[in-house]
């Protein structure tokens, strides 16, 4: 058995969810198509040949999440809205329908106690923006920035918590860099200055929403600790190398001072060409407006020295770790201690910066067993570490105000289609039924206590009892 950890008195415990890997309904009230139709119809861009047309049909079902939530006892619920829903062609024409559908969301959330955590952007771009290359195009900051006016005049009286954009880095690599997820493009000087049009969309939609809302906004940047993998001085320039490409790019001109210039060196050498796009003003119109930093964090990069040539841009690569390594079904390592030693570094990096976990879990297949319930033990296991970990920083000085777990459900994993399992909630995709798993069960045990509650392992039946309940 492991002691109790008891948390801040407000602290939130959520679960995370988006839009497009949930919904389904696709054409349903008006929705216009986003980049995510266009990538799925090319042969071969998702696993097993799927789309997102049913995923978990939770615009139709949407309460039943709810009441998820609610059996849980959580306090607050990530979810997004989705951008080719509202803006069907990207700008012009709001699509009231879809309002409504998040009205009622947001309101039988509060009816609940729970806390709406609203992202605007979870990459669902509607499809009319690739006109002018999606995010390559400076025209998509203002189209985002209306968007946000448009949800912001519906909703800003009643969400406290607003993020902008979902992961600007995996945006940017694998959107536009590796062309691996929608749009599909595979163009380094164009990835960088998408990822400019994503931060600075940030900045545009700040504005409009503070003037429509007194809820905290922030982004979620995706931030992956890198680590040498000796203390070879060529391997420790690479972690620092590839820490600028993977987190200061985006967290500087966030929380800090603007574009790091050790980076703006780097990716003028890779791409071959001036930054022009970054306009004077642009980083002044990004800075300065986070209320607070939302924060996915999965695991860390283990990094060595590399020598850049045709086809790798970057002095570095991704090696992993040497020897023994915990990981998820997946293959990602599982690296509790370099979380709790992200959440310290933010906070003594960016003073006073509130900081939420938007999103922490992992990837495990376990399916119902004979007695119909879901087993998942590892996963109870990488929570419970992460939890801890969390914890310590938070004892440590780190300001954080809340984890959600990624995911509520099962969901469509982008690229990867249907096959990988992130949701406490486990999903049967034939009929949409949703079953609890036991870690949803022990994940509701340390919401309701506000406490890593003592667990043994080897004792399944402390997870639920026989009704399904947690006990």
């Amino acid at each position: 058995m492991s002691k109790s950890t008891t948390f801040p008195d407000d602290f939130l415990w959520g679960a995370a969810t988006s839009a497009h890997q949930i919904e389904g309904a696709l054409e349903a009230d008006g929705r216009g198509r986003s980049v995510w139709e266009d990538f799925a119809a090319r042969p071969g861009a998702i696993e097993g040949g799927v789309d997102a047309a049913i995923a978990c049909r939770s615009y139709e079902r949407w309460s039943e999440d709810v009441a998820l939530l609610r059996r849980l006892g959580l306090s607050a619920y990530r979810f997004s809205v989705a951008w080719s829903r509202v803006m069907p062609e990207g700008t012009g024409r709001v699509e009231s329908r879809a309002l409504d559908h998040y009205e009622r969301v947001v309101d039988s959330l509060l009816d609940a106690g729970i806390a709406p955590v609203l992202t605007l952007n979870h990459w669902d771009m509607p499809s009319a923006l690739m006109a002018h290359e999606g995010w390559v195009g400076r025209e998509s900051v203002a189209a985002f920035a209306e968007y946000a006016s448009a949800v912001g005049e519906r909703l800003g009286d009643r969400v406290p918590w607003w993020i902008t954009q979902n992961e600007p880095w995996i945006i940017q690599l694998l959107g536009y860099q590796l062309g691996l997820h929608a749009p599909g493009i595979a163009d380094l000087g164009k990835a960088v200055r998408a990822g400019h049009h994503v931060l600075l969309g940030h900045g545009a939609a700040y504005d409009v929403l503070r003037e429509l809302t007194d809820g905290r906004i922030g982004a979620a940047p995706n931030l992956l600790p890198c680590v040498p993998a000796s203390e070879d001085p060529a391997d420790v320039a690479a972690a620092e190398g590839s820490d600028g490409y993977v987190n200061r790019w985006f967290l500087e001109p966030l929380l800090g001072s603007g574009y790091p210039a050790d980076m703006r060196e780097h990716w003028e050498r890779a791409t071959g060409a001036p930054l022009d796009f970054i306009r004077d003003g642009d980083e002044a119109a990004i800075g300065g407006r986070s209320d607070f930093l939302a924060v996915n964090y999965y695991t860390h990069r283990v990094m060595a020295a590399a020598e850049p040539g045709p086809g790798t841009p970057f002095p570095w690569k991704v090696i992993g770790s040497r020897g023994e390594v915990s990981r998820t079904d997946e293959g990602t390592e599982i690296a509790p201690g370099a979380f709790r030693d992200l959440l310290l570094r933010l906070s003594a990096d960016y003073p006073g910066t509130p900081l939420m976990i938007t999103e922490n879990g992992a990837i495990y297949g376990d399916g119902p067993g004979p007695d119909g319930r879901v087993h998942d033990v590892r996963r109870i296991r990488y929570l419970r570490a992460h939890v801890a970990a969390m914890a310590e920083a938070i004892e440590a000085g780190a300001p954080v105000v809340g984890y959600m777990h990624w995911s509520l459900l099962d969901n469509f994993e982008w690229a990867l289609g249907y096959r990988p399992r992130f949701g406490l909630v486990y999903v049967d995709y034939r009929t949409g039924e949703r079953t609890p798993k036991d870690s949803a069960w022990h994940y509701a045990q340390i919401a309701r206590a506000n406490a890593l509650v003592p667990w043994d392992e080897n004792a399944p039946e402390s997870v639920v009892d026989a009704s399904g309940e947690f006990g």
